[in-house]
């Protein structure tokens, strides 16, 4: 099931760092600028990949109830293909098989787990989808979380890296170099769905202006907004302080995908421990209060969210002058000042 709603373009709003997205509802805060004009957006949602999808709309949107029944539907079928909590899935699939023969792939599958690949490679290791045994290890697949032992970390931590897997084009097929090694697409699959349902609507509705969002941490929005050639106005808030908005940035045909120190953590020798871990050393990773990205599709954005969460400041800054396409907002640990990347000061303001 998905609801369906109506929102006043000038209670368009941003909520981000944890929760990142685009319905000022959520957290209460307002949008500085609004859209000159005064146009009803037409809002749907449904529950997926454990999480709420959004779609927003211009309500003179033609066909826009059917638009949202084909974007859930896409969205269902993903969550199927590539979850690991369902024993069926494509990717659970994957991860029983690919350490003893070589595993045929969909073909669109087989082209996000290159992208993972490619990430790997140019984030030296801060991004790694082969991290699923060491999810597991720390308790944040089904809990509870824990603290693992030194031995058994170092033993997961043969079974995790991207250098175990090998891609075969010609034949679409992915095989594992390590029995026990588990892919979990956790930190790329929500950004991906958002790009195969703006696709989706492109290709099938000649789509022209959406924003779209899953769970206020993967953002992808289409065109702009009525009345607002900036772009879409999505917000990032402070990790802690959730009333606190540290910029609010317009996006056009981009995406945005936000990690950031959140509720999900655990207490070790008086320390909070993150869910986000760093798969080269197996710990949680620590230094960087709240990394977003800006990214030309979804998925890249939340991979790179992840990477530079884990990577640091320093990882973000090389990544960006090597890639003038993708930007950056990290908000450093300890420190109050934003650190922007390969932002126009047209596509974000600092509201902190």
């Amino acid at each position: 099931m998905h609801r369906r709603d109506f929102l006043s373009s000038r209670h368009l709003a941003s909520t981000a760092g944890h929760v990142l997205g685009a319905l000022d509802e959520m957290q209460g805060l307002s949008v500085e600028e609004t859209p000159p004009q005064e146009t009803a957006l037409l809002r749907q949602s449904r529950r997926a990949m454990a999480t709420t999808f959004e779609i927003l709309l211009p309500f003179e949107t033609p066909c826009a109830a059917e638009m949202g029944e084909a974007a859930f539907e896409l969205i269902d079928a993903l969550e199927a293909q590539l979850t690991v909590y369902r024993d069926d899935s494509e990717v659970s699939r994957l991860n029983q098989l690919a350490a003893s023969q070589a595993v045929p792939v969909e073909a669109r599958l087989f082209d996000l787990l290159r992208l993972a690949q490619r990430i790997t490679e140019e984030t030296g290791g801060a991004f790694d989808i082969t991290a699923g045994a060491l999810i597991k290890a720390w308790g944040f697949f089904r809990g509870p979380k824990r603290v693992p032992g030194e031995e058994e970390l170092r033993r997961v931590m043969e079974r995790v890296g991207t250098r175990w897997v090998t891609l075969a084009q010609e034949s679409r097929s992915v095989r594992f170099g390590r029995s026990g090694l588990e892919i979990n697409l956790g930190a790329i699959g929500k950004g991906y769905a958002l790009d195969r349902v703006a696709e989706l609507l492109t290709r099938d509705w000649n789509l022209s202006a959406a924003l779209l969002h899953g769970g206020y941490s993967s953002v992808y929005a289409k065109g702009v907004p009525p009345g607002d050639e900036r772009g879409w106005p999505v917000g990032i808030t402070h990790p802690w302080e959730r009333t606190r908005r540290l910029a609010l940035v317009h996006l056009r045909d981009r995406a945005l995908g936000n990690s950031a120190a959140t509720f999900q953590h655990l207490e070790y020798n008086g320390r909070k421990l993150g869910h986000v871990l760093d798969p080269r050393s197996g710990w949680p990773a620590s230094g960087v209060a709240s990394a977003s990205v800006v990214a030309p599709t979804a998925a890249e954005a939340d991979a790179l969210s992840t990477a530079f969460y884990v990577g640091g400041v320093e990882l973000a800054r090389r990544y960006c002058a090597d890639h003038p396409a993708v930007g950056a907002v990290l908000l450093p640990e300890g420190s109050a000042e934003l650190v922007v990347l390969n932002l126009a000061p047209h596509e974000i303001t600092l509201t902190s």
